[in-house]
Formats: structure tokens, C-alpha cells, sequence
């Protein structure tokens, strides 16, 4: 079991940090929202019935629209786009494995399936990683605007304005300001990332050159 744990400890301990963060979000959340529909004589809801409302849907899935927006695209621009002295870049001269086609290779016995098979099933899974990302910032956008147009018409409702359907809210600048505000923020963090992984380093982390590693050596 150790080595077990030893040998997928980084996925689980994010794994865990999201569910904590997570449930710290939702008791957090309810409270505040309870205290707002106090302050508007509305009535409150459970921890449980705060998951149903389009403030928490909004809330939790414009924040993840952002992320797998942001790795999504640094999948793909890393397989075009060099940092000349960047950890974070693929080596600028030679070829690197990753640019390997799997076609000119033999299949070992623990080669993944799809390699194997060839074809279609091939060609699918050669994208599968950027696919997925893909896949959930488009699913988190869709939820996103179905939250967010709960959210505003319940909003409406309390001061007697007009309700908008999922497309409209989508057409508004409020849903985009919550989009934006989130979209920049994470492009920022990959930027300064790729930047400073030039210049600084962190000894025993494979996002870090090694600590003696010259400032020009480009990726890994």
C-alpha cells in the first residue's frame, strides 16, 4: 500500500486538496448566501439545497471553465511555441520524444492500446489529453451560463425585474466580465510560470531546470 500511495501521491494529495477546498467552499458558500436572503427577506436553504442554486452551479463552474480553459491551451500551444531557457518549453533545436510518431515505433507489451490498434483509435488518442480539457471547459462553460442565468433571475425576482432565458444571459456582459475576470487571471499564472522557470528554480521539482542548470537550456 505504501508504495502504492508513494507512487500516485501527487495526484491524490491535489485530489484531496480540491475536496477540502471544495466543501470549504460550499459551507462558506451557504452561509453567505443564507445571510443575503436574510437581508432580502427570502427564505434560507441547507448546506444540501445551497448545491441546487444557480449562485453555487455559477460559482463553482465559472472557476473551472477557467482552468481547463488554461491547460487546454498550453497543451496546444507547447507543441508549437518555444520559451528559449524555459523549463516549461520543449527543447528548441532537436527533436523532442514527444514529437515522436508512434506509427515508426515498435509496440512494446505495455504500449497503450489505441498505439496498438493504430487507425482511427490512434488518431483520437494521439489528442486525447487536449480532447478531454477540451471537453470540461466546454461542459463547465455550458453550466456556467445555466447557473449564472439562475442566479441573475433569482436576482430579477427579488427586485422585480425582468427574468432572461440561459441564451440571453449568455449574451450579457455580466456573464463575460465573470469569464474574463477568471480567463486572464490563469493566463497570467502560465505566463509568469514559463518566464520565471528562465531565471529561478526549485531544487527537486520537475516544473525547475536543475538549480545549476544554465539560464539558456531550454526544457528538459
Amino acid at each position: 500500500m505504501s508504495k502504492w500511495l508513494k507512487e500516485h501521491g501527487l495526484f491524490l494529495v491535489n485530489l484531496g486538496l480540491f475536496v477540502v477546498f471544495l466543501g470549504g467552499m460550499i459551507l462558506t458558500g451557504a452561509a453567505n448566501y443564507n445571510e443575503e436572503q436574510s437581508a432580502h427577506g427570502q427564505p434560507t436553504v441547507s448546506v444540501i439545497g445551497f448545491l441546487g442554486t444557480g449562485e453555487f452551479v455559477e460559482a463553482t463552474f465559472e472557476n473551472w471553465e477557467s482552468e481547463f480553459l488554461q491547460m487546454g491551451m498550453y497543451v496546444v500551444l507547447t507543441i508549437f511555441l518555444f520559451q528559449k531557457g524555459s523549463s516549461e518549453s520543449k527543447p528548441i533545436g532537436p527533436e523532442a520524444a514527444q514529437d515522436q510518431d508512434p506509427r515508426d515505433t515498435f509496440a512494446k507489451e505495455d504500449t497503450p492500446g489505441p498505439v496498438k490498434q493504430g487507425g482511427l483509435a490512434l488518431k483520437v488518442y494521439e489528442h486525447s489529453l487536449s480532447i478531454l480539457l477540451f471537453a470540461l471547459f466546454l461542459a463547465s462553460f455550458i453550466l456556467h451560463a445555466f447557473g449564472g442565468a439562475a442566479a441573475y433571475n433569482d436576482e430579477q425576482a427579488v427586485h422585480g425585474g425582468e427574468t432572461v432565458t440561459v441564451l440571453q444571459y449568455a449574451g450579457t456582459s455580466r456573464f463575460w466580465f465573470e469569464s474574463f475576470q477568471n480567463w486572464q487571471s490563469e493566463f497570467l499564472a502560465v505566463a509568469v510560470l514559463v518566464g520565471a522557470s528562465v531565471y529561478l528554480r526549485e531544487k527537486g521539482s520537475p516544473e525547475s531546470k536543475p538549480v545549476d542548470e544554465p539560464h539558456s537550456e531550454t526544457g528538459a
